[in-house]
């Protein structure tokens, strides 16, 4: 038997990658929920099997008896539909920043407009499995983290709970993502000739996703600097992080530390002291893939974190958090 979940912003690049992961998952159908009829679409070979398409209403959606719905859509929309498809009974998994914020004047001050549900911000949950499994399970909200948070947090956090490094210190993050990243709506910025052969930093000191970091590995925005990059490759993000140890002699004890923080997390992997990930280790998975390199004399670590922003930093983690939230093995359709 299978359960129908549904897709809203299905033609992007994150709505896609929820279609090709959840077309091989044992137990969810997807259903494609029209928000624009208008939008460009890919076309498909002639045979391709075609998915079920109902209008992006929350009296459609109950009427499918979809048991939740995906929303990979900017965040004004997530923020008009989700209000309905609550009150219809749907769960929902929304990949936008809408309610990943704690208070409407935080979302305010680095969204730079106000939020028109801010009563569903204490209810979501932060759909970053390894550490908040538990309230995602029988959350009916959920609000999927972004890429570049997610890749910062399974980093950093380890460091800061178990006293690895030193907050008084400062810790930076230099951020890398493919360009798929920006979404498919076309801008000068992302254009081919913008982007190949070049490399570019944006949004420095100010990039929206830098509260998602403070909130989750607990921080304050004064120990932290977050500087995001555009590269010329479709997909992936790696992040350099540097930051100052106490109380540890070498390598070999942070990457101990890490597998014991994560235990037997089935997507984030650590790699063998002094050996760091690069994009080609992660792509087209679900992974977080870590790897650590310590100078004892001067006490400066520095982390690698590598995920593909599609799948881990987006539609995996989705998938994920649906497979949480609706009863099946946390890892069905992602390995």
């Amino acid at each position: 038997m299978t359960t129908s979940v549904g897709i809203v912003g299905f033609r992007g690049y994150s709505g896609a990658e929820l279609v090709r992961i959840l077309a091989r998952h044992p137990h969810a159908e997807p259903v494609l929920l029209e928000h624009r009829s208008d939008s460009d679409e890919r076309h498909a070979p002639r045979k391709t099997g075609v998915l079920r398409r109902i209008p992006a209403t929350a009296e459609a959606a109950k009427a499918e008896k979809l048991a939740a719905v995906f929303l990979a859509t900017p965040h004004e929309v997530a923020m008009d539909l989700t209000p309905g498809l609550l009150e219809a009974g749907v769960k929902v998994i929304d990949l936008s920043a809408a309610f990943r914020l704690r208070t409407p004047e935080t979302y305010r001050r680095w969204y730079k407009h106000d939020h028109t549900a801010p009563s569903y911000l204490d209810e979501a949950a932060y759909g970053l499995p390894e550490f908040y499994r538990e309230q995602i399970r029988p959350a009916r909200l959920i609000a999927n983290p972004g890429c570049y948070p997610t890749a910062a947090n399974l980093a950093i956090r380890p460091l800061i709970e178990l006293g690895i490094a030193d907050k008084a210190a400062g810790i930076v993050c230099d951020a890398k993502s493919g360009v798929s990243g920006a979404g498919r709506k076309p801008t000068l910025k992302t254009s081919y000739c913008e982007v190949t052969e070049n490399f570019s930093a944006y949004s420095i000191l100010d990039h929206r996703h830098v509260p998602e970091v403070l909130m989750n590995s607990h921080l304050e925005e004064g120990e932290f600097s977050f500087t995001a990059h555009l590269i010329p490759c479709h997909r992936g993000i790696l992040e350099t992080i540097y930051f100052r140890a106490v109380g540890t002699t070498d390598a070999a004890r942070i990457v101990e530390a890490y597998e014991d923080f994560y235990g037997n997390e089935p997507f984030v992997r650590v790699y063998e002291p002094g050996i760091v990930p690069d994009l080609h280790a992660v792509q087209r998975t679900n992974f977080c893939d870590l790897g650590v390199k310590f100078d004892a004399r001067t006490g400066r670590g520095v982390v690698v974190s590598c995920i593909d922003n599609l799948v881990k930093g987006a539609a995996g983690q989705a998938v994920q958090n649906m497979n949480l939230a609706l009863g099946f093995q946390e890892t069905q359709g992602l390995l």
